[in-house]
This record gives C-alpha cells, sequence and structure tokens, in this order.
C-alpha cells in the first residue's frame, strides 16, 4: 500500500468514527503527542486559544462534543492527499442548527495524524 493509500485510509476511518462517535477509534488515528486546533474550541474554550494537545485533552473534546451534539454528523464533499497531508472538505451537520461547511487539515507522519486543524467561518 502506497503512503497516498494509507492516508485516504486514515481520511475515510477518520469520517467513520466521527459519524458513529467513537472516540478511541479517532484517537487511535492520532499521535500520542498530536495537536488539534479547532475555531469550536476557540470558541467553547478560550482559555486553549484553540488548541488541544495529546490524546487525553482531544477526548475530553470530544466526549464534549459528542456529548452536547448528539445528532452530529460529517458529510464528506472532497478529499484531497498527498503523502504527508490530508485536506478533507465536509458538511458538518446538526440537527436544529444550519450546516456548515467545514475544511480540516491532517498532517501524518508514521501513519498517525500529527496535527489537525479545522477551518470554517
Amino acid at each position: 500500500m502506497t503512503q497516498i493509500e494509507i492516508n485516504t485510509k486514515i481520511a475515510h476511518d477518520w469520517i467513520a468514527a466521527f459519524n458513529v462517535h467513537k472516540v478511541e477509534s479517532i484517537l487511535s488515528l492520532y499521535a500520542e503527542d498530536a495537536i488539534h486546533f479547532s475555531p469550536k474550541l476557540k470558541q467553547r474554550l478560550p482559555e486553549t486559544n484553540g488548541f488541544v494537545n495529546g490524546r487525553k485533552e482531544m477526548r475530553a473534546w470530544w466526549i464534549d462534543a459528542f456529548d452536547s451534539l448528539p445528532t452530529l454528523h460529517y458529510a464528506l464533499q472532497n478529499l484531497i492527499v498527498n503523502d504527508s497531508s490530508i485536506l478533507m472538505e465536509y458538511l458538518r451537520k446538526v440537527d436544529n442548527e444550519e450546516d456548515m461547511m467545514v475544511a480540516e487539515v491532517l498532517e501524518i507522519q508514521n501513519n498517525l495524524i500529527v496535527r489537525s486543524k479545522v477551518y470554517h467561518g
């Protein structure tokens, strides 16, 4: 399997795990010391400046997100993959909220996500 094929599988596994709210499956795709940035995180927990560091902080963030948004679902719109990164565009869907287009970049090293950054309006 080429690195691009591996990274494509990571992207599809990531979306699938998010859509069934399997936090441990999501975390298994990340390096132990990975860094994640999200504008929603910055908005909800300003003291973080939008960043969570490592699986422990990511676990708490995503458990909170799934608890507060039980209908959260991502519909993949576009995927661009190279040897070291993934760009995903997806539609964020939550019941009783307007759909939101989101882009997320995942940086990959040793077949694990080491950095992720979310972009949306």
